[in-house]
């Protein structure tokens, strides 16, 4: 099976193209050098030359809070949406499979109940959000044979995330303050991509949410949970005598340029009931991935 893989410099993207070529897949990584997603005549080039099975969509602007400057609205809505919309168009040319990576951002982030796959009360309270909700559109508009995969606080080896800021900051303080209010669960990119490759070689099209599994934590949760296994892996900086981590609410914390979920509450049953193999606990991915960086 040819697939092409669109973010491979990213944390996901990366992660995928090891995993298909794993499985002897054909893997075509692409990232904005090679195919500027933005540009439709790109787009129309060089997925047709390439020739692929299907598609796995993993490239986007993430940057929540730079994607509320003015300056950077539009660029955030060619990239999540337009450049989303053109892979899309080339798919339904080609009659072939896309898998698109989306968010629980396309949700408002309130209450407490996890959000479902097929749930359509869509309510962004961000431009990231809203961006991204207007790909997920453009793929179940133009496409049957799609899938809309929303994952939450992802981290990976190739690139910057929750984690590795935790243990750079816990270097140089003895004392922070991390939300408490904000619940969800982490997403391991090596283990995503295990699933995502499994997805993409069946034909169960349709919308899914992605999470290791381990339950719903908070930020503050987590934090202290990467501390704890740091200072077992011998990282003296970051146990309790070096380290205090206090709970704060977003309220206290302090306002940041883009609104936050409350609830990143994902239900991922409906994976089991297509027979998919659910991601494994958060707190093992953590330890698996803490012992493969460096810090």
């Amino acid at each position: 099976m040819k697939v092409l893989v669109t973010g491979v410099r990213g944390q996901l993207g990366h992660d995928v193209v090891n995993e298909l070529t794993k499985r002897n897949h054909n893997a075509i990584g692409v990232d904005i050098e090679e195919m500027d997603i933005t540009d439709k005549a790109s787009v129309h080039k060089v997925i047709p030359d390439a020739a692929p099975d299907a598609v796995i969509h993993c490239a986007a602007w993430t940057a929540v809070d730079a994607a509320e400057d003015a300056d950077n609205r539009e660029k955030v809505r060619r990239i999540n949406a337009d450049g989303t919309k053109n892979i899309a168009e080339i798919c339904r040319l080609l009659d072939i499979p896309m898998m698109y990576i989306s968010t629980d951002y396309v949700f408002d982030g309130q209450g407490e109940t996890p959000w479902q796959p097929d749930c359509k009360d869509y309510e962004p309270l961000n431009v990231y959000g809203q961006t991204k909700l207007e790909g997920e559109l453009a793929v179940s508009g133009i496409l049957s044979k799609y899938f809309i995969v929303r994952i939450a606080w992802v981290f990976g080896k190739n690139g910057n995330n929750f984690i590795k800021t935790m243990l750079n900051v816990g270097k140089t303080h003895d004392k922070l303050t991390v939300v408490k209010d904000q619940i969800g669960t982490p997403t391991y990119t090596y283990d995503l991509a295990r699933l995502l490759v499994d997805m993409i070689e069946t034909d169960k099209y349709g919308y899914y949410h992605a999470t290791n599994e381990g339950g719903y934590i908070s930020w503050y949760d987590f934090a202290s949970e990467i501390f704890r296994q740091a200072a077992e892996l011998g990282y003296t900086d970051y146990d309790s005598e070096h380290l205090t981590v206090t709970p704060v609410t977003t309220a206290e914390y302090g306002i940041s340029k883009a609104a936050r979920p409350f609830n990143s509450r994902l239900d991922k049953r409906k994976l089991i009931e297509n027979g998919f193999r659910p991601l494994p606990d958060w707190q093992d991915a953590l330890n698996r991935y803490l012992k493969e960086i460096e810090f």
